[in-house]
């Protein structure tokens, strides 16, 4: 059948073209530069043909990841490449500025959810599906992701905050070698197969640091501990420990060397997982003590010498089945390493304990050979079960981060590939049933809502064609009749179950589906499904067994028993622990099945899926072989189909990937009005298609002119990134506006986000200016005021020191005048009392005057107070010209005769001078000290014969006394 995309057959031989591999090969030798394409978006046209002759490509060129729109392509190398996931090359994507404009690589999907959660429009949690079949790399991917993120989300505030983030990292990083030992194993397909889905949450806080993790596991093939297909092995840790374990643990957990078990199929085989000592670290590092681990391991131990029990065949339904002798030493080591009595272990084995009537009443019953059988490998898958998860809740609470310490969260979903195997059971129904709706998640999310929310928005849109999973999903699990409704009702019968008639009931109730198809040369009964990536035949043989999931009550009974300490942590004694798959008479009530379980935690798994903004990474195997350098065509073009990938290619090339709401729109992007030009656009300005989805919708008031407006910047926002002295090309509208939406591409996001940043910087500038402006202001205000006020206190200060000196001054000046006041009172009392007795002589050299009475009373006044007069004559105030000599000359004449008068000799003459005043009695030498007074020491006319020196007088007596 063939299947047409947007007119471009998909079979490689129509119209008479040549084959596949001679087109490849024709194609690869004539365009060689076809491997630097780095998204298939690019190729023209993008069909199937010419997407595989760009992988090939690119994978010969050891280039092994390449966009597909919003997809990730990563083909398996199979070889190791340690260039291409260096710490430098994370920190590189880490660190630049536009990560999409680097190769693809699956750090580039790392970035961009990190960049989401940090600062996207509207932030919410991201998750990152890894999809694809068995081998293709998804454990890899998984694992270099989380490193990623451990490198870029480390804490740098400070080193103890540094340090604990550390330590988280590396407790994150160490619960990986820890989950694959104990649920990964080795396929046909996969040397390091995931045997279980696991959803890891890493947690992130306030400020975008990994604080936390929490990992959730979905269905454990925990069948595989007691069943391995041919060429296949059992969980990775049962071959560690019998190939890393020492002397002394070998001897403690009896495991001599080459010795075989059952359930250790193809120990020969050595794989890089076999490394128990980077399991044994990884758990030191959990918080799993070295006792802990010894209990573990005598645990996994004893598990192995349980499946070499063998019973033999009692012949007599009555009589129970007993041990074979080889089998017997295998069931006392078993015992002993589970701590378990050997006596209630073998009954528990041999004896089936059944409850019937409304009495309860118990019966024992003898169990046959397969029974038996059955009840130890259930013992084996209970026991293996709880360990595991026992194991994931140490890890999730060593790694958890309390719910306060982490606001987002980036979610890794590492789940089994799509399978088909010769012998198909139950987990392969499961494993394809999530694949079936993790597809339908994918088609609903990128391919059908996209086309879908186009129409609504009232875009006008060609759409593609794609393949809706719809029909399989409503044949395996749609309601009232589906695959899984019939497998659990025959669960819920009381009664055997029959393969070939469960197999009739199914192709009977849902013959009318085109997804159930029928082999009728197939000797077993069994049904098929026809999923996305193909048929697949079930077997009916043993599915209502593996459905219903017996674990006979007794079992658990006996578990609780055990003195091994770790047991008691699985299996606490709880006496109001029932079993739900013994349930009798009028208390029957639903069985939970397998497949109930696991749907119910896959709707859980979606639910957090669709509360996320997904990213996809495909990983595609290029051969089965697991060879380097080999890129098988058909079985890469199976994979290709199967994922829907050219009709994602198609619509993310000529789609809108990015989707805003009006509000946020113009809530982000209204600044970019700033750079409308300032003669307003006419409406020819912008494209016809833009014109028509403004006039087709109504908006509303306050939204449309903003909108308007911000398209109207989009031109000379590309006018601005263009080129300059590039060509102008006319470029197709690459926004619209719907009716509650804007959409947009890649390339317009980036477009306006440049202008955002743009218009963020000129405001900062301006800001900027502003506020240094106003600091200068306000600077040369307080230089101003501080220049104000200096001078005050100055002024201040001046008038102060004056107003002292002025009053200091005035109080001299007051004092002054008192003296003067008061001399003046004596002189004038001493004058009333004087009478002039003889006139005084002039000298020879000067000429005599005669002087009037007045001026003759006043020189005997001041002969009597000559010292006074002295003073007073070299005043600056006082006597002036002729007074002021005769004041001088009086004071110094000596009288021509009398009795009473004395004679002075100056130093010079060495005159006498009568006093008034009492006889000296001996040599008296007047000290007078420099004068305050500005002028008091200075003569302003001095005369010839002007008596100075009279800081010395002396008065001789004996000279007295002879005159």
């Amino acid at each position: 059948m063939l299947q047409q995309v947007n007119g471009h057959s998909s079979n490689p031989d129509a119209h008479g073209r040549k084959p596949l591999r001679e087109d490849v090969q024709e194609f690869l030798g004539r365009e060689a530069p076809l491997h630097l394409l780095d998204d298939l978006t690019k190729v023209n046209p993008v069909t199937l043909e010419t997407v595989l002759r760009c992988l090939q490509a690119r994978y010969m060129a050891d280039t092994f990841y390449t966009n597909a729109g919003c997809t990730l392509v990563a083909l398996n190398p199979f070889k190791p490449v340690p260039q291409l996931y260096l710490p430098e090359l994370m920190r590189e994507y880490h660190a630049a500025p536009q990560p999409q404009k680097l190769k693809p690589h699956i750090f580039r999907v790392g970035e961009q959810t990190y960049r989401n959660v940090k600062s996207l429009i509207e932030p919410v949690n991201q998750s990152i599906v890894v999809s694809g079949e068995s081998g293709a790399g998804k454990t890899w991917t998984s694992r270099c992701l989380m490193k990623f993120y451990a490198v870029v989300a480390a804490s740098p505030a400070s080193w103890e905050s540094h340090r604990i983030a550390e330590r988280i990292e590396q407790r994150i990083l160490n619960s990986n070698p820890v989950m694959e030992a104990f649920g990964n194993a080795c396929t046909l397909r996969n040397n390091n197969s995931s045997r279980f889905g696991k959803f890891i949450q890493l947690q992130l806080n306030r400020t975008q640091q990994m604080t936390g993790a929490a990992v959730q596991t979905y269905l454990l093939e925990k069948t595989r501990v007691a069943y391995q297909a041919s060429s296949e092995r059992n969980f990775h840790i049962f071959y560690q420990i019998c190939k890393g374990a020492n002397a002394d643990e070998r001897l403690q957990w009896h495991l001599p060397e080459g010795a075989t078990f059952s359930w250790l199929p193809n120990p020969e085989r050595t794989l890089e997982e076999d490394c128990f000592e980077v399991t044994r670290e990884a758990m030191l590092h959990l918080g799993i003590n070295a006792p802990t681990q010894n209990n573990i391991f005598k645990v996994l131990a004893g598990l192995l010498h349980l499946g070499n029990i063998r019973f033999a065949d009692s012949g007599d339904e009555a009589q129970p089945c007993q041990l074979m002798d080889n089998a017997k030493c295998s069931f006392r080591t078993s015992a002993s390493l589970l701590w378990l009595p050997e006596d209630p272990l073998l009954e528990t084995l041999q004896i089936r304990t059944i409850r019937a009537g409304r009495q309860q009443q118990v019966f024992r019953k003898p169990c046959s050979q397969a029974e038996c059988n059955m009840r130890r490998d259930c013992l084996a898958k209970l026991v293996y079960a709880r360990l595991f998860d026992w194991l994931v809740s140490v890890i999730n609470s060593s790694i958890c981060a309390d719910p306060n310490a982490w606001t987002t969260f980036i979610g890794l979903l590492d789940v089994y590939g799509f399978e088909s195997f010769p012998d198909n059971s139950l987990e392969q129904l499961c494993i394809n049933y999530a694949n079936e709706k993790l597809q339908q998640h994918f088609v609903a999310h990128y391919l059908r809502a996209q086309q879908e929310e186009y129409a609504v928005e009232g875009l006008e849109w060609s759409f593609v064609s794609y393949q809706d999973n719809q029909t399989c999903l409503d044949l395996i699990e749609g309601s009232p009749i589906s695959i899984c409704s019939l497998i659990n009702e025959e669960c819920r019968l009381n009664r055997p179950s029959s393969a070939a008639q469960l197999q009739t009931r199914i192709e009977s109730a849902l013959a009318g589906s085109p997804c159930l198809g029928h082999n009728k040369l197939s000797q077993e009964p069994s049904f098929i499904v026809v999923h996305y990536a193909g048929p697949v035949r079930y077997h009916t043989t043993g599915l209502v067994e593996k459905n219903k999931d017996p674990v006979p009550p007794e079992l658990t009974r006996l578990l609780q028993q055990s003195q091994d300490p770790l047991l008691k942590v699985l299996f606490p004694a709880d006496p109001e622990e029932t079993s739900q798959e013994e349930p009798s008479g009028q208390s029957r009530v639903p069985v939970l099945t397998v497949v109930s379980k696991f749907k119910a935690s896959l709707e859980q798994l979606l639910q957090v899926l669709h509360g996320t903004t997904p990213h996809y990474i495909r990983c595609i195997k290029p051969n089965s072989q697991g060879q380097a350098q080999t890129f098988l065509q058909e079985e890469v073009l199976s994979q290709l189909e199967a994922c829907g990938l050219v009709e994602t290619i198609h619509i993310s090339a000529a789609g809108f990937p990015i989707r805003v709401s009006h509000q946020n729109f113009v809530e982000r992007y209204e600044l970019l009005r700033r750079l409308r030009p300032r003669i307003a656009q006419t409406p020819h300005s912008l494209s016809d298609e833009g014109r028509s989805a403004w006039s087709a919708h109504d908006e509303a008031p306050t939204l449309q002119p903003l909108l308007q407006d911000i398209f109207h910047s989009l031109p000379a926002l590309t006018l601005a990134a263009t080129t300059p002295g590039g060509p102008a090309e006319a470029t197709p509208a690459s926004v619209h506006c719907g009716r509650t939406k804007v959409f947009m591409t890649d390339s317009t996001l980036e477009l306006l986000e440049h202008g955002r940043a743009q218009v963020l910087d000129q405001c900062a500038r301006c800001i900027q200016g502003g506020w240094r402006q106003h600091q200068q202001r306000k600077q040369e205000r307080q230089r101003q005021a501080a220049v104000l006020i200096q001078a005050a206190i100055r002024s201040w200060l001046t008038r102060k020191r004056i107003q002292r000196l002025h009053t200091a001054a005035t109080v001299i000046k007051h004092a002054w005048h008192k003296w003067r006041t008061r001399m003046a009172f004596l002189a004038s009392n001493e004058l009333d009392g004087a009478e002039e007795k003889h006139l005084l002589q002039a000298p020879r050299s000067l000429r005599v005057f005669p002087l009037p009475q007045a001026q003759t009373q006043l020189r005997g006044a001041i002969i009597r107070l000559w010292p006074l007069g002295l003073v007073l004559a070299n005043a600056p105030v006082g006597v002036r010209g002729f007074q002021r000599k005769l004041v001088v000359w009086a004071c110094l004449q000596l009288p021509s005769s009398g009795p009473s008068s004395y004679p002075v000799q100056t130093a010079q003459e060495q005159a006498g001078v009568t006093s008034i005043r009492a006889l000296p009695q001996g040599s008296i030498k007047f000290h007078c000290r420099k004068s305050p007074l500005r002028y008091a020491d200075i003569c302003p006319e001095p005369s010839s014969y002007s008596v100075t020196g009279f800081n010395q007088i002396l008065l001789e007596r004996h000279r007295l006394g002879h005159v």
